[in-house]
């Protein structure tokens, strides 16, 4: 403890617990007593949910405003084509009308092909919508038009709750457990890339499963995608090391930490702090060890590393 001339600074100390006192008009009060920590692991908790529940709630928006604008859609249709139906009369403003909701329905379906492709289902050929004659008369067919565009709406909504929706779901969540970025917030550099390199400790070769990005000692390592910590402890190679399980087949490796931040089975949100860079086990100097695999195979980080390093903050 350090000490300044003869005083001895005061320590302060947290309560064990908290006592909550509730008083009842001709009743016996209510005592409740709460540990600190507990309270702070509903708060973590409570942060935790919220933010899962808003990031998915935003990844599936798209989708779900598409829905509601074809549902929409549909029903103006309807409307227009008992119009048709009632008012011979309004036949050419129907028909311009409908040649907008053309225009809106291949806008459409060019984003429904879009989120498709993102989904990484089969993606058909662009159909050519027919076109709506505007001119002075009664315009031909105005009530086959309508019925073609009921037919092709409520096809986009069979396809929307089909298959779009849900496998588009699916690869919001494939892209979130995706790594993605450097683990650190420092500027680094590939000091040791991935494959087969020369041993630094002898003669000979050997296969090297990531790359080493040099760092000062202490540097905090973060996950670059949500995960849970499979691994966490010492190995002769890696020394101090931490593995996450971020689904999809997606693992990550951070070796020679000088410390651990994170437990086995903890659940880790992007941007985490996993340890620190330090210089434990096979190593030559402060540096940190990251390795992804797919599937059980490692693969090049470099394909991970899409940007270069935040600067320190």
């Amino acid at each position: 403890m350090l000490r300044w001339g003869n005083a001895v600074p005061r320590r302060i100390k947290l309560p064990s617990r908290y006592q909550i006192l509730i008083t009842r008009s001709g009743r016996a009060p209510l005592n409740f007593s709460i540990a600190p920590l507990a309270i702070a692991a509903l708060l973590l908790l409570l942060l935790l949910w919220g933010g899962s529940t808003l990031f998915f709630y935003r990844s599936a928006r798209e989708a779900a405003s598409l829905k509601q604008e074809v549902k929409a859609l549909s029903l103006q249709v309807r409307e227009l084509s008992n119009a048709v139906v009632e008012k011979d009369r309004k036949n050419l403003e129907l028909a311009a009308e409908a040649a907008r909701m053309l225009d809106r329905l291949d806008r459409f379906e060019a984003e429904i092909r879009a989120l498709r492709e993102r989904a990484g289902l089969k993606v058909e050929e662009e159909k050519k919508a027919p076109s709506v004659p505007v001119g002075a008369g009664r315009p031909a067919g105005v009530e086959e038009l309508f019925a073609a565009l009921d037919a092709r709406i409520g096809a986009l909504q069979r396809e929307l709750s089909g298959e779009v929706a849900p496998a588009l779901e699916r690869a919001l969540k494939r892209e979130a457990a995706t790594p993605r970025g450097y683990p650190l917030r420092v500027k680094s550099y590939i000091a040791s890339g991935f494959g087969v390199r020369r041993n630094p400790f002898g003669r000979g070769y050997e296969f090297h499963d990531g790359v080493d990005l040099p760092a000062p000692y202490g540097t905090p390592v973060y996950a670059p995608a949500p995960g849970r910590v499979v691994e966490a402890g010492w190995s002769t190679v890696f020394g101090r090391y931490v593995k996450l399980d971020h689904g999809f087949g997606y693992r990550t490796l951070y070796g020679h930490l000088s410390r651990i931040a994170v437990r086995r089975g903890q659940y880790l949100q992007r941007g985490q702090v996993i340890g620190y860079v330090g210089s434990t086990g096979r190593s030559t100097g402060p540096h940190l060890h990251y390795s992804v695999f797919v599937n059980g195979r490692a693969v090049d980080p470099r394909s991970f590393l899409a940007s270069p390093p935040l600067a320190s903050r």
